[in-house]
């Protein structure tokens, strides 16, 4: 049995946890660092672990751990989750208002509008204040248990603030945070795995696997929108005034959600909600207009299996149909031979598409995608367009199926798949396509930053002879270049400065910029604060690397394979002899302060002793977050040159501003008084 004072410690950490859960995901408004939160909820596990006998389902700490799932038990949702109408102009929400508007037999009457959230509809079942259920919509009828891995969503409340009816369901929307989806995206790149097409694919993915430890590592978030039922209570008499309730209650809810009285101040929120949506952290898909006498919802209730008293504003579609010409490859700079679509150009989401993706052959066949095909083209989540797949009915015999080339397009070597690897890739070190793609990103913002050097340009100096790897970049003259067309001596003379100043940057961008095959900008700040120097890595094992957090098989499989390489050994010798920064010239992230332990920055525009991975590194190795919106829960938002519309928010939210100058001196007073 637990002791007394063990047990009063435990209740009260767990409802510091969950009021703080509270203030971050549903008021927005913080009042303690993540450090400190994650000192709570260790000191927590630690008790428990010693007090296994007062571990309860509704605790913080359980949260994530159970064992995988064979398999999804269905449930059936005490009442249908309907779908609900469109609306797709003015005319069609007009005629859903005059038809209500009949009905009810009132001239007007108080509307709700929401953003449209592109996610997974969840039911979240909740029996005397406690979390017991979360399914998902299913067909409507019937769902999939999901409680495991719903129970892994911290903005989920496993139990409520205050009390409630003894049985009710809320009903909401599971998705994954744009800057979420970027990171993951970015970890399968690194990983050689299949990027998700979208945030919505991703946030269905995620809360659907069978492990709920997966999906405790997925980013997920949610918004509550409607209560679905109640037994034994009272409850608000509108919907505001039930989103309201369910905010206290501990829910996240929206706070987009707008009351509106004219179908003139619905086309208002329209209309400033199509400029602003793009700047939120999360995808939608159209403005739910509801009305919010819950008494006329009643009224009104269900036509088919759609209500009355809702419609849904979609926004014009992102999809499109056109025909498919060919399949060609695209040559990576680590070989990489990845096929994309050859299209008649088709406007997609209000921009021309004449190629889209296809991903790897596998894609290909499992899609049964061929080559003259009509094809349905998506550019959902602002992410690069797709092929989703064939329109069969529209086949005539000619359409060809595919296979990948045996040689590579652009040298003709052979190309190879390796074992457990979805791409094909060639092995030339010298591949021409290969060099130009090697160059281009060395070159890039995220790794060397050399400005003036574009693409173009590395094309031209390639043929020409006078570069053939980067490294013979610096050996590049004011006179070479000045000959180049449309150069001139004031523009040579200015790359030759800027390739100059190139030899001092970090050590993360070096690495990121030599084109270790699965190596991101994520991975080569890591790299560099544990290694400190690429002569350290080189000397490295994969032993070595594995024991790094967050570096696998595979990733360390490449980095050792990259350096055991002549070839690359040869460039590195290169670099160094041409006076290119190879060490860091930050301490190990084993000794640097955390200074910044608790806070969340932002980082826009362009900063001039900064590119923009190496101003996160500097945060994150002091402890900081970086975020890629600002809100209220954001500290300091870092303001260069051209900052767009972050700084703008900044200055709505009254949230700090800090210049280059002013991080680096918040670090150094902060370090001051933290030695004081």
């Amino acid at each position: 049995m637990a002791n007394k004072s063990a047990a009063a410690r435990i209740d009260e950490l767990r409802e510091q946890i969950n009021d703080h859960n509270y203030r971050y995901h549903v008021l927005d408004s913080p009042v303690i660092g993540d450090s400190q939160f994650d000192a709570l909820f260790v000191e927590l596990r630690q008790l428990e672990e010693v007090n296994p006998d007062i571990v309860t389902d509704d605790s913080p700490s359980q949260r994530v751990g159970s064992a995988p799932s064979a398999q999804f038990n269905e449930v059936q949702h005490p009442q249908p989750m309907l779908s609900l109408g469109n609306a797709f102009n003015d005319d069609d929400l007009a005629a859903w208002h005059k038809r209500a508007s009949g009905l009810l037999e009132v001239d007007d009457f108080s509307m709700v509008c929401e953003p449209k959230i592109d996610g997974l509809a969840i039911a979240l079942t909740y029996e005397n204040g406690k979390l017991v259920r979360g399914a998902t919509r299913g067909d409507g009828l019937r769902g999939e248990d999901v409680t495991p891995n719903v129970r892994t969503v911290t903005s989920i409340p496993l139990a409520l603030r205050k009390d409630a009816p003894a049985r009710f369901e809320v009903r909401g929307e599971v998705y994954m945070p744009r800057d979420a989806f970027a990171a993951l995206n970015e970890e399968r790149t690194e990983r050689g795995e299949q990027l998700m097409a979208n945030p919505r694919n991703g946030a269905a993915g995620s809360l659907r696997q069978l492990d709920p430890r997966i999906t405790a590592q997925r980013r997920l978030d949610v918004w509550i929108y409607q209560l679905g039922w109640a037994e034994d209570g009272a409850t608000p008499d509108s919907h505001t005034g039930m989103m309201q309730w369910l905010q206290e209650l501990g829910f996240r809810v929206n706070p987009e959600i707008r009351g509106v009285e004219t179908l003139a101040e619905v086309a208002d929120y329209l209309s400033n909600w199509v400029g602003t949506k793009a700047d939120k952290n999360y995808l939608t898909d159209g403005v739910v207009i509801k009305i919010d006498r819950l008494d006329y919802q009643r009224h009104l209730g269900f036509v088919g299996r759609e209500p009355r008293w809702a419609i849904a504003f979609k926004f014009p579609s992102e999809q499109a149909v056109t025909r498919l010409n060919s399949i060609a490859i695209s040559v990576g700079r680590t070989g990489n031979q990845t096929p994309f679509a050859v299209l008649e150009p088709v406007q997609v989401g209000g921009v021309t598409v004449s190629q889209a993706t296809l991903h790897n052959e596998d894609d290909i066949r499992r899609k049964d995608i061929r080559e003259r095909d009509w094809v349905i083209i998506e550019r959902a989540g602002e992410v690069i367009p797709r092929v989703v797949g064939p329109v069969v009915e529209r086949r005539t015999g000619a359409e060809q199926p595919y296979a990948m080339p045996a040689h590579c397009p652009s040298c003709g070597t052979p190309i190879v798949r390796e074992e457990g690897e979805a791409a094909y890739h060639c092995v030339n070190a010298r591949c021409p396509a290969q060099q130009l793609e090697r160059i281009r990103h060395f070159v890039s913002k995220t790794a060397m930053d050399i400005d003036g050097l574009g693409e173009k340009l590395v094309a031209t100096l390639l043929e020409n002879g006078h570069i053939s790897d980067f490294p013979d970049i610096y050996a590049l003259t004011e006179e070479q270049l000045a000959e180049m067309d449309r150069m001139g001596e004031k523009s040579a003379a200015n790359l030759v400065a800027a390739i100059e100043a190139s030899k001092q940057r970090t050590l993360p961008a070096v690495l990121s910029g030599l084109g270790i095959l699965h190596v991101g900008g994520e991975t080569a700040h890591l790299l560099a604060r544990r290694f400190g120097s690429v002569s350290a890595l080189m000397d490295t094992t994969e032993e070595a690397l594995q024991a790094v957090p967050g570096i696998g098989p595979i990733l360390a499989k490449s980095i050792v394979r990259y350096f055991q390489n002549e070839g690359n050994q040869r460039i590195v010798g290169e670099l160094n002899a041409a006076g290119v920064n190879l060490e860091s010239t930050a301490e190990l992230e084993t000794n640097l302060p955390q200074t910044f332990a608790g806070m969340r920055f932002v980082v826009t525009g362009r900063l001039p002793g900064f590119t923009r991975s190496e101003a996160e590194a500097f945060i994150k190795d002091r402890g900081g977050a970086v975020s890629g919106s600002v809100s209220k829960k954001t500290n300091h938002v870092v303001v260069g040159e051209e900052p767009g519309s972050k700084h703008d928010d900044a200055v709505q939210l009254e949230v700090s501003i800090l210049s280059e100058e002013d991080l680096r001196e918040l670090a150094r007073e902060l370090t001051i008084e933290g030695n004081a």
